[in-house]
């Protein structure tokens, strides 16, 4: 975990006249880092630790004094002014405040947080390992589609960037705060949660850019920020928009987010067809086949093969298809994310109704997405749609066990409902 106090300064303790003499004139923004054993201490030009044992306590009305294991004491003083809409206010107060009551959960072993009580801890681990890999950045940064369209919404935007703050939200590379920057972004939080922020710190100091790009280590649901920001831009979609969870991230993010701020994405449109697919269902109904042998080596296996046909028609199919295979139009599923609340993706209720085009069989629903840009000079979109151009995310089938056979201008109606699961994905 990893907070932020901006606007800070530090004093030493002069033993000679017993008093607290200030080190630096100018006031600095501290780091917070949360690394299990002790509390990390940092500026950029000081580091101090705190553990369990560590003498420290809040100090006059807006201070908090740590004696470090050298015995040394040094005074933080809090000096935070905020002003939004021209209205002033001093949040030294809620900013020692904080740093008191983050101290004082470490030193009590009180670390939960909104990922940790909704995610399994296997699970993360896990997730945050595979988004560590270079490898992985490499195969979403390669995606043309996916990055030149988000620099595109970024820079054709330049008014709602120019001189704001930004928070990048699961920033991984960092590649969207590069473009914030580019667009003529004041400053950037990138808060990413996995190895890869050390490799985002790097790229960011190559570029020279340390002075606007600021790498935070952490969860969002963890971290703390100094102020509030004008724009959240993010990629938080995942198989089918909802799998990895990571919208739910996106949109606890919002609490930093300004009353007028803005959300790059602003909107998703999940799409979702009937489809009729004879040689996919035949292939997943073959596999499963496989536990219909009554003399496998001696081993009659069909007792299982009512299971392994769940097991293979319950997995989804991530691939890409022939539109053609769709025989009715689309129903579209929107989610506003700036009106909207994490609850609402715990479960996700979709009502359908489709107008059949084609006498056929539905083998399954296949889902696609869209996601909306919607800037004060431009709206740009980012299709998924197995219409346009492939990227990372493909499309996602899932079939159903027993095919319905359609006619030519019924309708069909049914339900779509995903509920989420620890796992960072959904039951459906």
């Amino acid at each position: 975990m990893s907070f932020l106090f901006d606007e800070v300064f530090l004093y030493d303790f002069d033993e000679e006249n017993l008093s607290f003499k200030k080190r630096f004139q100018k006031p600095f923004c501290i780091q917070v880092i949360d690394e299990s054993d002790k509390l990390l201490i940092r500026s950029r030009v000081n580091q101090n630790n705190i553990y369990k044992d560590t003498p420290c306590s809040e100090f006059g009305n807006n201070g908090f004094v740590i004696t470090d294991e050298n015995a040394r004491s040094i005074y933080l003083i809090f000096n935070k002014k905020f002003t939004y809409e021209n209205e002033k206010a001093n949040y030294s107060e809620i900013d020692l405040y904080r740093f008191t009551k983050l101290v004082n959960d470490f030193k009590l072993g009180r670390r939960e947080s909104v990922f940790t009580l909704r995610t399994d801890e296997a699970s993360a681990s896990q997730y945050f390992q595979f988004y560590g890999y270079l490898s992985q950045q490499q195969n979403m940064m390669q995606d043309f589609v996916r990055t030149s369209t988000y620099q595109r919404a970024i820079l054709s935007n330049g008014d709602d960037f120019k001189d704001k703050v930004i928070l990048d939200v699961g920033a991984g590379s960092g590649i969207l705060s590069f473009f914030a920057i580019q667009a003529g972004a004041r400053k950037v939080f990138a808060v990413e949660a996995s190895s890869m922020a050390k490799h985002a710190e790097q790229l960011v100091a190559s570029n020279k850019l340390s002075d606007k790009i600021l790498v935070i280590p952490g969860k969002i649901e963890e971290i703390n920020l100094p102020e509030k920001v004008d724009i959240i831009i993010s990629e938080p979609m995942g198989y089918m928009l909802f799998n990895e969870r990571m919208l739910e991230t996106y949109l606890h993010a919002k609490k930093w987010l300004k009353p007028s701020g803005k959300m790059f994405p602003t909107q998703a449109d999940l799409h979702i067809a009937p489809f009729s697919d004879a040689q996919l269902y035949t292939e997943q109904l073959t596999k499963a086949n496989f536990w219909f042998q009554q003399n496998f080596h001696g081993v009659d296996l069909t007792v299982l093969r009512e299971a392994a046909l769940k097991e293979y028609f319950y997995q989804p199919v991530v691939d890409t298809f022939d539109v053609r295979i769709c025989i009715a139009k689309s129903n579209k599923h929107t989610i506003d994310f700036l009106k909207a609340h994490e609850k609402d993706l715990h479960v996700i209720d979709i009502p359908l109704k489709f107008h059949i085009t084609q006498t056929d069989e539905i083998h399954g629903l296949a889902f696609w997405f869209d996601v909306g840009f919607f800037g004060s000079q431009q709206s740009v979109w980012l299709s998924t749609a197995p219409t346009q151009p492939l990227t990372h995310w493909y499309q996602v089938r899932c079939l159903l066990d027993k095919p319905l056979f359609v006619q030519r201008g019924h309708t069909v109606t049914g339900r779509v409902v995903l509920v989420s699961n620890r796992r960072q994905s959904y039951n459906n």
